[in-house]
């Protein structure tokens, strides 16, 4: 296949906006799937993305498409994550690629990634393809939509597609335009090998496996090969091929491809989004840029409910990180909850399905601390330390100051939400930075957030408030100091470190106060008095109490002198205030999941 005659292009979209239906149409189009084994969603391999909607492990697909001119052409498509935790893969995709379809709902119009993903696609210097998809629901608005598309990028309204994926309307005509409008790819067949990873899969037989866009130069099998991010490490090529909903074997990939290579990889730490694979007899290469190691942003505490399940729990996040690489973990103790294991995630949805992948894959029943985010602690001894579990963060004389990261917030609404997004801004912390009308209907607000506000549940809030209209999008900013301070619950005395939360002072009496209440709602009754408080260092600020079960020691006394009976009950007290000393609470499930639920 000549150079001239292939097409690297990418779809980019906010989540449900039918990115994959259309993936679905095109490759239906092409023949490049056998019309008995198509399906829905067929780039999205996992259960969890069907039931979602949602693409959550990014996938490439080679198609041969004849042009109306007459010529045949390679067209390789990469299906990206459309949600924000995954920004950093998307931005490697799209620099393996040379133009990108961008889709956009004609009902609901632009949101806050489709605008996110244009500007990382606009940065990579892409050719964009607009195109307004579900012109055949009743609520479109292709024209509005249009002028919108006109407004943010230039293109003329007559010149935007206008598409059903569903129905295959109009999908033709876009095919064609992939053609005419993505530029071929420009590399140099005679220069040493250079090639990006967008993405790498790992098969227990054959290693880590990357997915891969050969910039310049042939890799072929029988090469040494080696990663910019490992230089001294090399790699003989087993096996080249394309990708085509399975790995097809070649004899060579060339400059323009896309495909993958097999070489015995140990594991996907060492075949990274974003990286180069270079030829390892030319080291003096110049490396491709752009290349990051991809930080954990949000971190949480992982616990087998049953503890004999540690081992499998253990086994377990070693088999799903071989597939993923954003996935830190490190074993941890917890006074309440026992043996288990500090993950650190992308952000919240990335947490979410890998606590659903480790329940449904590995038949794991699992508690999860409270999600919080990595502070920097600056000591009175001028050294600065990482935490992320709020259970180690010094103690207060010890601490200078406490920075937390702030993130850059885009939130998309119809105009009659503006009251209470900004009531709901002001309440967590944010900053704001300015709004603006997009049209007589809809308004883009910026913000600035410290990412510890917006994890938990700002999303649902934010959807509640809007009726299910608003978008967000955020990208990290810095990190700025804050008035944070440690809140520990104690329950008779003792600190419970599966309770710790890092949180602003000014929030932690009300945090405090709800958690206090759920806990004596949830704790059942003992023998003894159990006061729950929530305190700072040694100051108590929020506290309830637990009546104690009384036996009633009286019953036995039938009249007599009442003094029988202020025996029999002061023993009893007695006999209470030891207990109390040796006696240990018992903390059911559900109170360590109500914490999650505090609104």
């Amino acid at each position: 296949m000549r150079q001239d005659h292939i097409r690297n292009f990418c779809i980019v979209a906010h989540i449900d906006h039918g990115k994959s239906t259309l993936a679905d149409r095109l490759i239906e189009l092409t023949g490049t799937l056998d019309k008995r084994l198509m399906r829905e969603q067929v780039l999205d391999t996992m259960d969890l993305e069907r039931e979602r909607g949602i693409t959550i492990k990014l996938n490439a697909v080679r198609m041969s498409y004849h042009g109306k001119d007459g010529q045949l052409y390679e067209l390789n498509l990469i299906d990206t994550p459309g949600h924000v935790d995954f920004t950093y893969e998307v931005s490697r995709s799209l620099m393996a690629c040379e133009g990108a379809i961008l889709v956009v709902d004609a009902s609901q119009g632009i949101q806050a990634q489709t605008l996110s993903n244009l500007l990382l696609a606009m940065d990579a210097g892409l050719e964009i393809i607009p195109v307004l998809n579900k012109i055949d629901l009743p609520g479109a608005e292709p024209d509005k939509r249009a002028h919108e598309i006109h407004e943010l990028i230039g293109t003329l309204p007559e010149e935007i597609l206008r598409i059903s994926a569903k129905e295959g309307r109009g999908v033709p005509e876009l095919l064609e335009a992939v053609v005419k409008r993505v530029p071929p790819p420009r590399g140099n067949h005679e220069a040493p090998l250079r090639a990006l990873i967008f993405d790498s899969y790992y098969d227990r037989y054959r290693g880590a496996i990357p997915s891969i866009r050969v910039v310049d130069g042939v890799v072929k099998p029988g090469m040494r090969i080696a990663f910019g991010a490992h230089r001294d490490d090399t790699y003989e090529v087993d096996e080249v091929g394309y990708l085509q909903l399975g790995h097809k074997p070649a004899e060579q990939l060339e400059a323009g491809e896309v495909g993958y290579v097999v070489a015995n990889v140990r594991g996907v730490r060492e075949t990274r989004p974003g990286d180069t694979i270079f030829d390892a007899e030319h080291r003096d290469i110049e490396l491709l840029p752009g290349y990051r190691d991809i930080q954990s942003m949000v971190f949480a505490g992982l616990y087998p409910t049953n503890a004999e399940q540690y081992e499998e729990l253990r086994d377990a996040l070693a088999k799903l990180q071989l597939n993923d690489a954003s996935l830190h973990y490190e074993p941890e103790t917890s006074v309440a909850l026992g043996f288990g294991f500090r993950c650190g995630f992308l952000g919240l949805l990335h947490m979410e399905i890998v606590r659903e992948r480790l329940e449904r894959e590995f038949d794991l029943d699992l508690i999860s601390t409270v999600p919080n985010v990595e502070y920097r602690v600056y000591k009175t001894d001028a050294s600065m330390e990482l935490v992320e579990n709020p259970s180690l963060l010094p103690h207060g004389s010890e601490v200078d100051r406490v920075e937390e990261p702030y993130v850059k917030a885009r939130i998309f609404t119809p105009s009659e939400y503006i009251g209470g997004i900004m009531k709901l801004g002001q309440e967590r912390r944010g900053v704001y930075r300015g709004m603006q009308y997009l049209d007589p209907t809809r308004v883009e607000f910026d913000w600035e957030f410290p990412l510890a506000e917006i994890i938990l549940d700002f999303y649902d809030k934010l959807k509640t408030i809007s009726r299910g209209y608003a978008s967000l999008d955020y990208e990290f900013l810095a990190y700025r100091p804050g008035e944070l301070v440690k809140l520990d619950m104690v329950l008779n005395g003792e600190a419970v470190d599966a309770f710790s939360v890092i949180i602003h002072r000014d929030k932690a009496y009300e945090w405090g106060r709800k958690i206090a209440e759920k806990l004596k709602d949830l704790i059942p009754r003992q023998l003894f008095e159990v006061v729950i408080q929530a305190a700072i260092g040694t100051k108590v600020i929020a506290r309830e109490s637990i009546r104690p079960l009384r036996k009633n020691v009286t019953a036995k006394c039938y009249g007599g002198d009442v003094t029988r009976k202020r025996k029999l009950l002061e023993k009893q007290r007695e006999g209470k205030k030891r207990m109390k000393q040796v006696g240990t609470v018992e903390i059911p499930q559900e109170a360590f999941l109500a914490v999650l639920q505090v609104e």
